[in-house]
Parts: structure tokens; sequence; C-alpha cells
């Protein structure tokens, strides 16, 4: 700390300066990102695309999102994380570009599919592989609060302060035209990251603790079986944003033409969401390392989201278009998902020698919720409607309240573990945390 250079507020932030810039461009990146988020379910049905239809785009658009997820890490290591961003970063331009140029014009569901299920591979590139620059370019000391930064800007944009946008431009422009703001967005995001960014580790590869790039990526998929916590808590982490990214195509519909709110109302509301759950996510952390790793994941996330699930139905259902009172449940919502924060500090203390690997595994999980959510709305919206599909998710976060107290840490590990966990300084379980 002694160290740092007093002369810059950015290194006392503990933010790595030679980076600073990368972060703004990743928040802008991810506004970019989350602009859609909020309303571009309602918009393609109401193009002519039927409810199912979509659900099974945005199920496309989170496989390849998981795909990517996966993948990041091992291509920063083969590449260095500079030309993993670029990769993304292309990849979301172009296939954005088919998406408004050809797709939405067209009214095409096969140019859709091809344009926007894509384009879901993007996303991730672009931003776990800054993530991975982080990695290899902040102090051990202060890599904690350094990874904080990231998930503050990655969900700060996503779908924060992305629906905010949209809210402001959809009245103005039209929501088309709000789709190509956000192709806007995404590039001038993108090129501030990686033109302004000038450290030299991010052309480099990055090892990953010693494990060659080819068995990390095989190891992250055997470890699944190898030790079963860790597949548990990989599961447990699909779970965790699984009806986020369900919600994302039922719910603007649902509180916009049952309960009655308008679009902007609805995005307000998710704003308000993700404003509750950035800030639940750093005090989850600080619980989690008071409280245990595991009875948080348990009880907050677990049993809070069975709870705050059924609610964020339930009250409008009830209620109608009370926004104060929709605003207490998609808040309360909000918090309750950031209860799984110390499962990304768990899930490497359950194989600490390959600790890689397990990430990985995490990873996996975090972009396999991207289409499970999606997934379950299209299997089950059908013949269930919203309220069956709620309580599908509901039943699932039920299931991961008891999965999650299996999650004991190794006997020869647990208690030094432990111990680093109740003397940990405060947010550290929370700043490795996938975004809620």
């Amino acid at each position: 700390m002694t160290n740092l250079p007093p002369r810059s507020l950015i290194t006392r932030l503990g933010i790595p300066p030679t980076l600073a810039w990368g972060y703004l461009g990743l928040l802008l990146f991810m506004i970019g990102d989350g602009v859609e988020s909020g309303y571009l379910s309602p918009y393609l049905i109401d193009e002519g695309i039927s409810e199912s239809r979509v659900a099974l785009l945005f199920t496309v658009y989170g496989i390849a999102a998981a795909i990517a997820a996966w993948l990041s890490g091992v291509l920063s290591d083969l590449w260095g994380p500079r030309r993993v961003m670029w990769t993304g970063l292309g990849i979301w331009g172009v296939f954005q570009l088919v998406f408004l140029v050809a797709a939405i014009p067209a009214t095409s569901y096969p140019l859709m599919m091809l344009g926007y299920g894509l384009r879901g591979l993007g996303y991730p590139l672009f931003a776990y592989g800054f993530l991975v620059w982080i990695a290899g370019v902040a102090p051990r000391a202060r890599l904690s609060t350094a990874m904080g930064w990231f998930w503050f800007a990655f969900t700060g944009g996503l779908p924060t302060l992305g629906s905010l946008v949209a809210s402001g431009l959809i009245p103005q422009i039209g929501a088309y035209a709000t789709l190509w703001a956000a192709l806007a967005l995404v590039l001038v995001g993108g090129l501030i990251a990686l033109l302004l960014v000038r450290d030299e580790r991010g052309a480099k590869r990055v090892p990953a603790e010693g494990e060659k790039p080819l068995a990390t990526l095989v190891g992250s998929v055997t470890i699944l079986w190898r030790n079963p916590r860790v597949g548990v808590g990989s599961l447990v982490r699909v779970i965790n944003t699984a009806s986020q990214f369900g919600f994302f195509v039922i719910m603007p519909i649902h509180f916009t033409r049952t309960v009655g709110f308008s679009l902007t109302q609805w995005l307000h509301l998710l704003s308000a969401m993700f404003a509750t759950n950035i800030f639940a996510n750093l005090l989850c952390g600080m619980i989690g390392d008071r409280l245990g790793w595991r009875h948080t994941i348990a009880w907050v996330g677990g049993a809070g989201c069975t709870l705050s699930t059924l609610l964020l139905f339930y009250v409008p259902d009830a209620a109608g278009a009370n926004f104060p009172l929709a605003l207490v449940v998609a808040a309360f919502y909000g918090a309750t998902l950031a209860g799984y924060v110390p499962v990304s500090a768990l899930m490497p203390s359950l194989e600490p020698k390959h600790k890689g690997q397990a990430l990985a595994a995490l990873n996996l999980g975090a972009g396999a919720s991207t289409f499970v959510g999606p997934a379950v709305v299209a299997a089950f919206v059908g013949p269930l409607g919203v309220e069956g599909v709620v309580w599908i998710f509901a039943g699932m976060y039920a299931l991961s309240t008891v999965l999650a107290l299996f999650l004991k840490l190794p006997d020869d590990a647990g208690r030094g573990e432990e111990a680093a966990a109740a003397g940990a300084r405060p947010g550290t379980a929370s700043t490795a945390s996938a975004p809620a």
C-alpha cells in the first residue's frame, strides 16, 4: 500500500492505472449490450414473432454466451486478453448489423437466429477477456478490489444503466433506432478499452496457474464429476441467474400487458432491480465472510430467491399497476439474487489443487444460466403460463437451498479456508462473483 503513488486517485481506489480506460470502456460496452434487455422480447412479438419463438431465440443466444464464457479464459491464455476482446467486439458488431440490417426489416426468423443468436458470443469474450487482463496486471494485494470494480462496471451496464438508456431513448427515437444506439455504445466502449489501454500484458498469454490451456479446457468439464461438489456448485450457479434471463423474456410482456405498466415504467423497475443488486453484491460478500459461505448461499440466496421470485409475480398481479409496491418487490428480488455471491469464493476452495478448472466450471455454470432460463420459458410458458414458469423457477431456488448446504469444504483445507474467509477484507467474496 505504501508503494502506491499518492498522487493517483485511481490507484487509491484500487483500479490498476494502466487499465483505467478499460473499465470505462467496459461500462459503456455493457450499457450498450444491456439496452435491449428490458424490451426486446415484446418488441419482437409486436413485429409478429411468436412468444415461444422469441424464447427459443433467447435460448440460442444464451447457448452462444455460455460457450463464449467457458472459452474466454482459455483463449486469453492462447492469444492474450487483448485479442480475445477484439474478437468479442468484432463478433458483437458484425452480427448486430446482420440483426438490424437484414433480420428485423425482413422479419426473417432464420436471420434473427443467425444475427442475434451468434451475437451472444460477443460480450463474454470482450468482458471476460478484460477480466483475465485485470488478473494479470493488478497487484496481488489489490486484486480483489480491482475485480470488484470490474463487476461494478459489468452489472452497472447490464442491465441497470442499459435499461435506463432504453427508457429514455425509446419515447424519443423509437425501439428500432434504440437498437442502433446500442450498437454505437458498444463500439465506442470497445474502442475506448482497446485503443486507450496501453498495457503490454494484454498482448501476452496469461497462464492459468501453470496449467496448459487445453488441459484446463478439458479439466473444466471432467471436474464436474471428478469432484461432485464442484458439479453441484456449478449447478447452483446455473440456478442463480436462470430466472433473471428467463424473466427478460416473459416479464416485460406480463408487466406491460397483464399488470398494466407502461414500457417505461417496466424499464425503471428493471433498473431499480439491478441497481439494488449491485450494492447487495458487496453486502452479501461481507455477510458471507461472517455468516459463512454455504449458509449465505443457502438462506440469503436460495431461500430468499424462492420467496422473492413468487412475490415478484403475485404482488403486482394482485395489486395491479402500483408502481411503489412493484418497486419494493423488484428491489427485493434483485437483492436476493446477490445471496449467491459467495459461490465464487467457495468453488475454487472445493478444488484447491485445480482452482483454474474450478473457476472454469463456475463460468460454465454462469454461461449456462443464460440459456437455461429462456429454455424453461420456451418449454413451459405455453402449457403452464407465466404463473407456472414462476413456480418452476421458485422450485429451482428451493432445490439450490438444499444443494448449497452440501457444499462443504474439503476436510484437509476446510479449517484453513474458513479461517481465511473469517479474516478476509469485507467484500472479498463478492469480487470474483458473476453478476447476478
